[in-house]
């Protein structure tokens, strides 16, 4: 057991470097990091924090020589940050102080451990269904923590965060079925396969684009838009000040599948990019959520059956969420909604011109 202090949410000043949490975010998922500039300055480190942790973990489980010791080690470790008392590592420090102080439940890190160790173990989806399971563990789990930490916890905004980061994992799986195939990975429903008299297994040895893949991968897409749709409706359930970074981030992750759509929905062959300018114009667009809020959620909108047990989680730990009230904060500068969309302007800049001259090895699974 560390010796460290007991982190917890009346912690005056936690005790890790949120600057190593920062460079792991933005080395990983560049959609995520650039939205969570746009979020109000209170809440840019919990994001950072959560980020951090599940990028480290979805590293050690995905690319370790033993996935289910790597899940043991990750376990325990959520064991020590759920009492108080996580080792030395910045980013399980930053996420104890997170958990504690806006009562994440533990349920949703295993979730996520336990979609990362399904990459790790090569599991089958065989339907659609079984593809949504996956996302909600991945990405869905994402959803709620985010919600939780804009202290947003009705069952109904609960629901529609979840199906955004399910919508942006089936987004993601439609835009890397080429990069997945090659490494021996497979999340178009199997099913699909032999509807279109196609063998799964013969097509992952040797993945090559036709139209039965063209149509999969609208079926993919089409799926993510309806989820899309109905995450837009929890927009609107979400402090104000939040509102243009979910709103920005949907937006952008939404217009990959629509440029891969232009582009003939052939993701075996090479990998959608948004441009610059095209992702500009979808920042300036959720700007006006600001002020113009969508309209809520339907009340008679029944949860996608995926992220019912997200959901539950949530409710069941929420009336612990007041003892975790109140205590520290980071201590991060503010700035006006406009300086911050200046921010991610040249943000998006300096990374696209990264790209352009230090190309990276292909990424795992992006979380969203």
């Amino acid at each position: 057991m560390s010796t460290a202090r007991p982190v917890n949410a009346a912690t005056p000043t936690p005790e890790f470097d949120l600057s190593a949490c920062r460079a792991l975010m933005r080395g990983g998922s560049k959609s995520f990091f650039a939205a969570s500039l746009l979020l109000p300055a209170r809440l840019r480190a919990p994001a950072t924090a959560l980020y951090a942790f599940c990028r480290l973990a979805d590293d050690a489980i995905d690319m370790g020589s033993d996935a289910r010791a790597a899940m043991r080690d990750l376990q325990a470790r959520l064991d020590a940050i759920y009492t108080g008392r996580p080792g030395t590592l910045d980013a399980d420090r930053a996420l104890a102080y997170v958990v504690h102080r806006f009562s994440v439940p533990r349920a949703l890190l295993d979730a996520l451990l336990e979609g990362f160790l399904w990459d790790a173990q090569g599991r089958r989806y065989d339907t659609l269904d079984d593809v949504e399971d996956y996302g909600a563990r991945v990405a869905g789990t994402v959803g709620a923590m985010m919600a939780l930490i804009m202290d947003t916890r009705t069952e109904t905004a609960l629901a529609r965060a979840c199906e955004l980061g399910v919508a942006m994992q089936l987004t993601n799986i439609a835009r890397d079925i080429g990069e997945d195939a090659r490494n021996g990975r497979l999340y178009i429903p199997r099913n699909w396969f032999l509807e279109a008299g196609m063998d799964a297994d013969a097509w992952l040895r040797h993945p090559v684009f036709d139209e039965r893949i063209a149509a999969f991968t609208g079926r993919l897409l089409a799926r993510a838009q309806q989820l899309y749709k109905r995450g837009g409706y929890g927009v609107g359930e979400l402090p104000w000040d939040c509102r243009p970074a979910i709103q920005a981030a949907r937006l952008v992750y939404a217009e990959i599948g629509c440029q891969l759509q232009r582009e003939g929905l052939d993701s075996v062959n090479h990998r959608t990019v948004v441009s610059k300018r095209r992702k500009l114009y979808l920042i300036a667009r959720a700007t006006a959520v600001a002020v113009n809020a969508p309209f809520p959620s339907p009340r008679e909108l029944v949860a996608l059956p995926a992220i019912a047990f997200l959901v539950q989680a949530v409710e069941t730990r929420t009336h612990l969420h007041g003892l975790a009230a109140g205590g520290g904060s980071w201590t991060v500068p503010e700035r006006s909604f406009d300086q911050r969309v200046e921010w991610m302007v040249d943000l998006f800049g300096r990374l696209e011109q990264k790209d352009r001259f230090y190309p990276s090895p292909a990424p795992a699974r992006e979380t969203p």
